[in-house]
């Protein structure tokens, strides 16, 4: 069995999660697509986007995230993966029928919006609401 190791996921109000896994999978910036850290992963700093985080527990269950931007930084031995977010969502405590009508206010906006401020809002808060619905496994339309 491969070493666990210890995540934490900090908000400024609290620690919104914090135990032993296996794997944790989240998106960084950058368009790199997703990255997985497991034990005696190199040490590694990136910055992170609105995305459904993935944290695989020891105990074979998954904790799926909605992490809204933010940091993460991999140390240690043994392993410790520490994700720092201004807002992260457990799915569990994640308003769906909110979440939908975000995207659908947001999705509008970007049909119908030409002043730029207002179309860069939509977009962070489109990707804000995708990143709830997919945590929950709600899915949603681009």
């Amino acid at each position: 069995m491969a070493d666990a190791l210890q995540v934490e996921l900090v908000s400024p109000e609290k620690v919104i999660f914090s135990g032993e896994a296996n794997m944790v999978i989240t998106r960084t910036a950058g368009g790199g697509g997703e990255i997985a850290f497991q034990a005696g992963h190199a040490p590694f700093v990136g910055a992170l986007v609105e995305s459904h985080t993935r944290i695989f527990l020891t105990d074979g269950t998954i904790q799926d995230v909605a992490v809204h931007r933010g940091f993460i930084e991999v140390s240690g031995n043994p392993t410790r993966v520490s994700i720092l977010s201004d807002v992260a969502e457990l799915a569990d405590e994640i308003d769906i029928d909110r979440a939908k009508e975000a995207l659908e206010r947001h999705q509008l906006i970007l049909k119908t919006e030409s002043v730029e401020a207002h179309v860069a809002d939509a977009v962070a808060g489109k990707a804000r609401a995708q990143a709830r619905l997919t945590a929950t496994g709600t899915g949603f339309t681009a």
